[in-house]
């Protein structure tokens, strides 16, 4: 009798269906960049509009670099240690074939590459929110090359690189609450633990100076978070990601709604920033957990994130830290709130047959989402504030105190957000404030 012949299961085959899905949410997670920008931009006076736009964008520049470089490589591949990874054809992208395709899955490599590069963008711009109106640029341009190399790089791989700690030990982050909210949340806390307030914080009124950028930079956001919570599965074969695409939108109207009415509650007012603040929490909180509850559940979760970061973000003048855009009340508790919520939301009938608490699955995956949450704030939290203190010493990190108060736009950029003298434009107009002066500075000396 003839031996029975096994044959191996098919090598997956690029799929033009999927691979163009995953192009197209790797340009919405591109374009949350800019909304950000717009978002943070509007929370900000006047006179640190242009800087907080340009905070944002100069990630889109250098993370790019580094990230077809060396940091790709380092985030997703072979694993060393459980801790970062290493792939020399990752490197400059150089040994990667067009239609070599991402182990396990339908894409080619460079769509994956891609997708992941936005998610390492977006990450540390979440950070410059905190820093509002008092840092240089040209430090936060060293600062940014630092933090994405030593944290977000090696995070990234504990978090989503086969053989990282946390993937091992069965963390659940569907979308990057540990690797982008948390990360981010804490950074954001140590530097500016590190830098200390700004001129006139509990004293001046330092309200957002442009509430329809801020919404406007919300409906990007929630727009482009479709891309980024629904295309982290890398296909459509199986409807998690339909699934994580519903939940988005629920826990964002449930998280967006519990802030009105806390604040209604609180303050006595709908507010046009509590609206989007809370629009922002829902997406935040959805991130880690969407793939892995119910619908019930993620109205759980983005209700429940609402009323907490909303109580959190007035912390900062309990403590007396100064969180200029609330990144820690909004990133960073969004995030703990989400990831931990698992342990108690997961259906079981997601991304995966694991339970929380209330659905009958015990303490399980409480211990291990806690063990990722805590261990991505602890060092990031740390090696952040260790950068800036480095960077404060050496190159300092803070413009001057008179720079500050006049306006970082002007000090930094040579420019202003609006020019009301309807003369001049294009780029020899908008220096030439600033030469002039210099031009002066000359004469005088």
């Amino acid at each position: 009798m003839a031996p029975a012949i096994t044959l191996a299961a098919e090598a997956p085959k690029l799929s033009a269906a999927d691979t163009g899905f995953m192009l197209i949410c790797s340009a919405l997670v591109m374009l949350m960049t800019p909304g950000l920008a717009f978002f943070y931009g509007g929370m900000v006076r006047v006179k640190s509009t242009l800087n907080m736009l340009m905070m944002s964008f100069i990630s889109l520049g250098i993370v790019t670099i580094l990230w077809v470089l060396y940091g790709f490589s380092v985030a997703f591949g072979t694993d060393k240690g459980s801790l970062v990874g290493w792939t020399s054809d990752f490197v400059g992208f150089s040994g990667i074939g067009k239609m070599d395709l991402w182990p396990g899955y339908t894409i080619p490599v460079f769509v994956f590459a891609v997708f992941q590069l936005m998610f390492a963008i977006i990450t540390p711009a979440l950070i410059s929110g905190a820093l509002a109106d008092r840092v240089k640029f040209s430090a936060w341009a060293v600062f940014l090359v630092l933090w994405v190399t030593i944290v977000y790089f090696p995070v990234a791989h504990w978090v989503w690189g086969a053989g990282g700690w946390a993937y091992e030990l069965g963390v659940i982050d569907f979308a990057g609450g540990t690797a982008v909210h948390i990360n981010a949340g804490a950074a954001a806390l140590g530097v500016i633990l590190v830098i200390g307030r700004r001129v006139g914080f509990k004293k001046d009124p330092m309200r957002p100076h442009s509430l329809p950028l801020v919404m406007l930079g919300a409906g990007l956001l929630w727009f482009g978070w479709f891309g980024f919570n629904a295309g982290s599965w890398l296909g459509n074969n199986d409807g998690v990601g339909a699934l994580m695409f519903v939940n988005t939108q629920i826990a964002t109207a449930a998280a967006m709604l519990a802030w009105l009415v806390y604040e209604k509650i609180r303050h006595g007012a709908f507010t046009t920033l509590g609206a989007a603040s809370g629009a922002v929490a829902g997406l935040v909180a959805i991130t880690p957990s969407g793939g892995a509850v119910s619908p019930l559940g993620a109205i759980a979760v983005g209700a429940i994130a609402g009323v907490l970061c909303a109580m959190a973000v007035g912390l900062k003048y309990k403590f007396g830290y100064d969180d200029s855009l609330d990144v820690v009340g909004v990133h960073m508790v969004g995030g703990v709130l989400g990831s931990l919520l698992i342990g108690f939301f997961a259906s079981g009938k997601g991304q995966s047959d694991v339970k929380g608490l209330f659905y009958g699955g015990g303490l399980d995956q409480l211990w291990k989402q806690c063990a990722g949450v805590f261990a991505v704030l602890a060092y990031s939290l740390i090696v952040s504030a260790v950068l800036a203190f480095l960077l404060d010493k050496t190159m300092g990190l803070r413009v001057s105190e008179d720079e500050e108060v006049s306006g970082i736009d002007q000090a930094e950029h040579a420019e202003t957000a609006y020019d009301f003298s309807g003369a001049g434009g294009g780029v020899i107009g908008s220096i030439a404030p600033a030469l002039a002066a210099m031009q002066s500075k000359k004469v005088d000396a």
